[in-house]
């Protein structure tokens, strides 16, 4: 069982936009990056596209997190166990790596949907225009939507004596609703 869950839990709420507003891999799930992960999504970009005209961000960190584990075939006890390696977390919504410059849109999905399906966690390759059509479709529904008993609400109001089977989570996102993006 991962430890932390709360550093890969939530929606992303800062890294969650393109900044050369172009293309990228965003995170539909949250999860752990290991470094084979890491030289994976490098070895693909550099192999199938060409750097002279376009360009590559990194938009999260190197790994970061230790994870420990004890030796196989050990007694249990003994205390915690070494550090086996380190794990970058994602959030749900975080944008992985940032692709720009001169390059044919064809070329870009197909490098982009490569990579996306061979990471730990579901994941997409999206443009700018993808990103800013699910924003309107978010405010769409939220503006639209005749329910009265949203989940903030519901929250906010202790419907059902809610507050007690809710986490800290769930009233820390409760504006995003229950099965946001």
């Amino acid at each position: 069982m991962p430890k932390r869950l709360a550093d890969h839990r939530g929606p992303e709420l800062v890294n969650n936009k393109l900044i050369h507003e172009q293309y990228g891999i965003v995170a539909l799930s949250g999860g752990q990056l290991k470094h084979g992960h890491f030289e994976m999504m490098r070895n693909t970009i550099n192999r199938n596209l060409d750097l002279n005209k376009s360009f590559a961000v990194w938009r999260v960190d190197p790994p970061w997190k230790p994870v420990t584990r004890h030796g196989q075939g050990k007694k249990l006890g003994g205390g915690k166990g070494a550090i086996d390696h380190y794990v970058t977390p994602v959030k749900r919504g975080r944008i992985i790596v940032e692709i720009g410059g001169y390059v044919p849109t064809r070329m870009v999905n197909r490098v982009l949907i490569d990579v996306a399906q061979k990471l730990p966690f579901p994941a997409k390759a999206v443009s700018k225009a993808d990103l800013d059509h699910w924003e309107q479709e978010d405010k769409y529904v939220l503006e639209n939507n005749l329910n009265k008993f949203r989940w903030e609400w519901c929250i906010k109001n202790n419907i059902l004596n809610v507050i007690n089977y809710v986490g800290k989570y769930d009233i820390e996102f409760c504006h995003l609703g229950p099965d946001c993006r």
